[in-house]
């Protein structure tokens, strides 16, 4: 695993040489490679900026620095200019992977947005669209909420209490169901892990906030 001191080292002296420049107006890049990547936990807690670990497809895992924060949406950018972007914790759009979820509608109804209260078998239904194999396709989600066992998580040096939920998802159209899986801080309701499926049952995003976007 590859450690990160001098780049962390840079991306501080910027930040001190940028006063000037909001959160906004900077778009710090991610660092990927052949291995995962480790931040130690004295270096997530220096660098002035939002921070997650993420995996993409099964790839190696990154250190991505959020780029903007608006409209309670939060914006990483990775270092070949990908972008994820999340709403409550959970994945809403992506741009420049091989495949992207290009929308997702009903988003208010999400029961992320009211994350310390969904109740044993919320549902929801939204409209989602992405590309598969270069090609659009479109489809209509249901899913239900079923609560795991609570767990306790560490996340750059913090021991972090979670309610952990599985999110059991279908398009009835296709035939296809997967399961995504939310890990919510106890005492903020915050979605401090989660793995997700970008497409219908295809291309697992695994995030972990480190630090999260101040609000």
């Amino acid at each position: 695993m590859r450690q990160l001191p001098l780049l962390l080292a840079c991306l501080l002296l910027q930040a001190c040489t940028q006063t000037q420049k909001g959160l906004e107006q900077t778009v710090m890049l991610a660092i990927s490679g052949p291995d995962d990547v480790t931040v130690t936990d004295q270096q997530v807690d220096a660098l002035p900026y939002a921070s997650i670990y993420a995996r993409i497809n099964e790839g190696p895992r990154i250190f991505v620095v959020l780029g903007y924060n608006e409209n309670n949406q939060q914006k990483w950018v990775t270092q070949d200019k990908a972008m994820l972007v999340t709403a409550k914790g959970r994945l809403i759009k992506t741009l420049g992977l091989p495949d992207d979820l290009q929308q997702v509608s009903n988003l208010q109804q999400d029961p992320l947005a009211d994350s310390l209260h969904i109740q044993e078998g919320a549902s929801w239904t939204r409209i989602v669209q992405w590309t598969e194999q270069g090609k659009v396709r479109a489809g209509t989600v249901s899913s239900t909420f079923q609560r795991g066992d609570d767990e306790v998580i560490e996340i750059a040096g913090n021991r972090i209490a979670c309610r952990v939920w599985h999110e059991q998802a279908r398009i009835d159209s296709l035939g296809r169901e997967w399961e995504n899986t939310f890990w919510i801080d106890n005492r903020s309701g915050e979605v401090v892990q989660a793995h997700q499926m970008l497409a219908a049952d295809a291309f697992p995003v695994e995030i972990t906030i480190l630090k999260p976007a101040k609000s």
